[in-house]
């Protein structure tokens, strides 16, 4: 079992790179993770949302196998607490699939990739950028396995 992160566009703030890679590091301690950066598109400028997101819904799909459990990170997905994350993460590895959790680009996900998808998660109603949520949820699904592990890292 593994988990991925899957994100449409690199990584370009050095402060938020610098973040995703601490807790990555952390986070592989427990678990085999990655972070899988698909290239924003070329000429998306010359494309509507709707194409954006239809042709940012088939790379998403193609880097997805169909024994993957797929996460979107999604503003309608579910709100958790980070012990309430840990819970549903503690499931999701029990099933001995791969995880793909997915951060979709500007536009979000096409109506493709929410129907593959096997959930949606939000980490609150309020909004961030593609970027910051990346170092944001990556350190989250390490708070998950620390208290997955009854570590002392997350105080209630």
């Amino acid at each position: 079992m593994r988990i991925c992160l899957l994100t449409v566009g690199k990584t370009d703030a050095g402060w938020v790179r610098e973040g995703l890679e601490t807790y990555s590091s952390r986070l592989s301690r427990y678990v085999p993770f990655s972070v899988n950066e698909i290239p924003e598109l070329k000429n998306a400028s010359s494309l509507s949302k709707a194409q954006v997101k239809e042709k940012e819904g088939e790379l998403i799909l193609s880097r997805v196998t169909a024994k993957d459990t797929m996460i979107l990170l999604d503003e309608k997905g579910k709100e958790y607490s980070s012990s309430e994350f840990a819970k549903e993460v503690e499931k999701l590895i029990s099933g001995g699939k791969n995880i793909v959790f997915v951060i979709g680009g500007a536009f979000g996900f096409s109506d493709a990739v929410y129907a593959r998808s096997d959930g949606k998660v939000s980490l609150s109603r309020m909004t961030f950028t593609h970027q910051m949520v990346r170092a944001i949820f990556v350190e989250q699904l390490y708070r998950a396995f620390t208290i997955i592990k009854g570590e002392p890292y997350h105080h209630e």
